[in-house]
């Protein structure tokens, strides 16, 4: 039965959540708050650290419809803020890696309770394989840079910010599940199920 049921939770079938209004203006929000966060939130250390908080909706968005639209607000808001903040040429590098951040952080929050050590391990994963992994994979490969140099200053950012995300979800978690996702829901059931009004000739 968890088999079954973890099959189906994370199918790539959820993609079809997307043609929901509701999820589409949902998105919408978080991707504006993603910008937000990455124009007045984010700090540059040096020419290849960034310190912010602009993952947070990334997160959100993969919490609430999965691993699959996780993904895919990831990539899509990796291009739309290198557009709106670019800082040299366009590598799709990094838009593969906040794809598979966005996957990860589907796999462990979609669904599934609200665990202190399941969020740690999430992030934790993110920042080891995704920050410090493929983004240093990049970093070297755009500039040719030698990964000592890279990786010491990287290693430190990435554990000074595990223990503030892992804080700051589990407090937005219990929050968006409990208060606010189930008031979207009511709003988005009455639109649904609102009768159109009809004009009387």
């Amino acid at each position: 039965m968890y088999n079954e049921n973890n099959k189906k939770r994370l199918s790539f079938s959820s993609v079809g959540q997307l043609k929901n209004i509701y999820v589409l203006c949902i998105c919408g929000l978080m991707g504006a708050l993603a910008i937000a966060l990455h124009g007045v939130a984010t700090i540059k250390v040096g020419d290849y650290l960034r310190i912010g908080f602009s993952n947070i909706p990334n997160e959100i968005v993969a919490f609430l419809f999965g691993p699959w639209i996780g993904a895919i607000f990831g990539a899509a808001m990796d291009i739309i803020k290198w557009f709106l903040f670019p800082t040299g040429a366009f590598f799709p590098g990094y838009t593969l890696t906040a794809l598979v951040a966005g996957i990860i952080y589907g796999v462990f929050f979609y669904k599934r309770p609200i665990k202190i050590w399941r969020i740690l391990v999430a992030e934790l994963l993110v920042k080891i394989f995704c920050n410090l992994g493929l983004n240093t994979l990049w970093i070297m490969m755009t500039t040719g840079n030698a990964f000592k140099a890279i990786v010491v200053p990287r290693i430190a950012a990435n554990a000074a910010k595990l223990p503030a995300d892992t804080v700051i979800m589990l407090i937005l978690f219990p929050v968006i599940r409990h208060i606010i996702q189930p008031t979207l829901l009511n709003i988005h059931d009455k639109m649904k199920h609102k009768k159109p009004e009809t004009t009387e000739e």
